[in-house]
């Protein structure tokens, strides 16, 4: 028996025997799908990684609370590093998907935003990337990183952005809107992976929608729309204009704590860096075409 076997089967909340497949998914954790008789579950190994903020006892906790608000698949088990939750038969949302689909996703973030406040507990977890990308700067310089001649540069331009962001009310927010943190059963939009939620504004949450799924001008004032119900003035848009930069910045930087920190068997770190210092790059020179340059 592999590791893996041992480890899935040893789990205390199985009634039958099991079997299992891997999931493709996060470049942090791995998952698998889990059978038993005519249920299927997923199964998510984690560890806590301080250098990425991110702690498993705060995610089971916001899992927990997620599905008890309506947007996450049960958690039916959970133990230190792991949690066992109903497989969502549905379609793992691509760019395509989210960019065709902006009404369903605004509607269900805002309720995401303004609903989860009731239901999570424990001390009140804050996620602000730039206090985010300050820190991983002092991450990667004490770790010797290839990037260490840029950071100087990447702290400038996170201090632009920060000075752009309209003052928004305080929600709780997801912070990693992957398109494949959407998942569509048909009738409703499913929302999986935690490990970054906690309160902030949402105009993250709105940022990295559009950055994300590679959203036009027209396409991110649409989903700006729909989530305010009303047209956005020129503040919000150059407020999400510049978070979007910040929301590529911020995943820059995570794969480059992750060139150091991490080995994920068949993940290249480097080429997810460079993937999205390019994103990185059109951003920016998307956001100084309309609003400019600071002084």
């Amino acid at each position: 028996m592999s590791e893996t076997d041992e480890r899935i089967h040893s789990l205390p909340c199985w009634t039958a025997p099991v079997t299992w497949q891997p999931l493709k998914g996060g470049l942090s954790n791995e998952s698998f799908t889990v059978t038993q008789g005519a249920d299927r579950f997923v199964v998510r190994f984690g560890c806590d990684y301080p250098f990425h903020h991110v702690s498993r006892e705060r995610e089971i906790m916001v899992t927990r609370a997620a599905g008890q608000a309506g947007f996450a698949p049960e958690l039916v088990y959970a133990e230190p590093g792991v949690m066992v939750s109903r497989f969502i038969d549905g379609k793992t949302y691509g760019e395509d998907d989210v960019g065709g689909n902006i009404g369903r996703i605004a509607e269900t973030v805002a309720r995401f935003h303004t609903r989860m406040p009731a239901f999570v507990s424990g001390p009140g977890y804050i996620f602000w990337v730039f206090h985010v990308i300050r820190d991983y700067a002092r991450t990667l310089e004490a770790g010797g990183s290839r990037q260490v001649d840029q950071l100087a540069g990447y702290l400038a331009l996170s201090q632009e952005m920060e000075a752009a962001q309209a003052p928004l009310p305080i929600i709780y927010g997801h912070h990693d809107f992957l398109p494949a943190n959407f998942i569509d059963d048909g009738s409703r939009l499913w929302i999986i992976d935690y490990e970054y939620a906690g309160f902030s504004t949402p105009m993250f949450d709105l940022a990295g929608i559009a950055s994300n799924a590679g959203f036009d001008d027209g396409q991110a004032k649409e989903l700006l729309s729909a989530y305010f119900r009303r047209p956005p003035d020129d503040v919000i848009c150059k407020s999400h204009a510049a978070m979007q930069c910040a929301s590529l910045l911020r995943e820059a930087m995570w794969s480059m704590v992750s060139e150091l920190h991490l080995d994920t068997p068949g993940v290249d770190f480097v080429a997810y860096t460079a993937d999205n210092l390019q994103r990185l790059e059109a951003a920016v020179d998307a956001y100084r075409t309309v609003y400019g340059k600071a002084d």
